[in-house]
């Protein structure tokens, strides 16, 4: 298509923040356009997750992602009922798996009472093994709130929801920039006719895009600095699951360590590792991973299951986060810039959601929503 083009609101990014955000948009009676570059939805970060639904106690107090983490998670499993996408509440266990760890254990049930969560249990390293018997550690914290879902199918629902407000969902459409104009916006579509889209309201939710702003304000300018990318990979095993909960060891440096994270198939998957990426463009990414980790994955993973098979480990998938922090730097929080945040009326930017957009992805939208209120 070429020329120029009227909307109300225009919603760029079709991944689950964004779909999250279009629908929260349309059920509120506004006419939104949801545009995405892929020919799929979710084809971004939402494709390459561990699917986890997180209670929230990693982080910060007070945060955004502390507060939208809770938030969220109530609001997913209801929606998730609601809406029949397969879910489960298996809960987790973040063990120690010595007595100089303990410490950090405690730190950890600190700040989750902090943040608001209250049902953490403390477990001596025996009750852990009597609820895991293949479990290895001296304590552990039990998350009961913790689960597992289908996140597309999650996305397929937000989808339905979308459309039955009436919103227009737009594939195939990447967006080359965009810009503010009088009484509102205009977004250039990537195209040979150099098509614009002009709107009142722009939510733009990118993933681990960075769109070029061809606008006047240098305040977002100066807003949207190049991501840092820290690439994480998962193995699969081979074989019955040796686990019920998902098994997190204390956090590492930039994540929460290679946990075991147990699918709605009741099979196994070991990661994330971290791996921070010399690109800052997301076209250049090698989503492979390595097989020649899987030696150094099982190291990992027997200081909690001595009993891992090397053997049975696979490569399995990849995933990227968009980090505002670099590899070193205290973690950055969640940036949802509304008008305050850089002048413009109308416009909201999503920016660094990473781990745990995807379970704080309704909680963003209704922030999001009222924000352009």
């Amino acid at each position: 298509m070429t020329g120029m083009f009227e909307a109300d609101t225009i919603v760029v990014g079709a991944g689950a923040v964004g779909l999250a955000c279009a629908a929260e948009l349309a059920s509120a009676g506004r006419d939104v356009t949801l545009v995405e570059a892929e020919t799929a939805i979710g084809s971004g970060i939402s494709s390459r997750n561990s699917e986890v639904i997180h209670a929230g106690i990693y982080y910060p107090p007070g945060s955004l992602k502390a507060e939208l983490c809770l938030a969220g998670r109530r609001k997913l499993y209801d929606f998730l009922a609601r809406h029949h996408v397969p879910h489960r509440k298996c809960g987790k266990l973040v063990v120690a798996t010595d007595a100089a760890q303990l410490p950090a254990l405690q730190r950890i049930a600190n700040n989750a009472r902090a943040c608001g969560v209250n049902s953490l249990r403390w477990l001596s390293g025996a009750e852990a093994r009597a609820l895991e018997p293949a479990l290895d550690c001296t304590a552990a914290l039990q998350s009961p709130e913790t689960g597992i879902f289908d996140s597309h199918g999650y996305m397929i629902a937000l989808l339905a929801e979308f459309e039955a407000a009436g919103g227009i969902l737009a594939l195939g459409n990447p967006v080359a920039a965009w810009r503010e104009i009088d009484g509102g916006f205009a977004i250039r579509l990537d195209d040979r006719g150099r098509t614009d889209i002009r709107c009142r309201a722009l939510v733009l939710a990118t993933g681990l895009a960075t769109i070029p702003h061809d606008g006047r304000s240098e305040r977002i300018q100066n807003l949207t600095p190049s991501y840092r990318f820290a690439k994480g990979d998962y193995f699969s095993y081979a074989g019955a699951a040796p686990f019920r909960h998902h098994i997190y060891p204390l956090p590492a440096r930039g994540g929460l360590g290679v946990h075991a994270t147990v699918g709605l198939d009741h099979r196994v998957k070991f990661g994330p590792d971290v791996t921070w990426l010399d690109t800052s463009d997301p076209t250049g990414i090698d989503y492979a991973v390595d097989p020649a980790k899987r030696e150094a994955f099982a190291d990992v993973i027997r200081a909690y299951w001595p009993d891992i098979e090397a053997g049975r480990l696979a490569p399995d998938y990849s995933g990227v986060r968009p980090k505002l922090h670099a590899e070193g730097e205290p973690p950055a929080d969640f940036q949802i810039l509304g008008e305050a945040g850089h002048g413009q009326a109308g416009l909201v930017y999503l920016r660094g959601i990473e781990s745990p957009g995807l379970t704080a992805s309704l909680a963003i939208a209704e922030r999001v929503a009222g924000t352009l209120r």
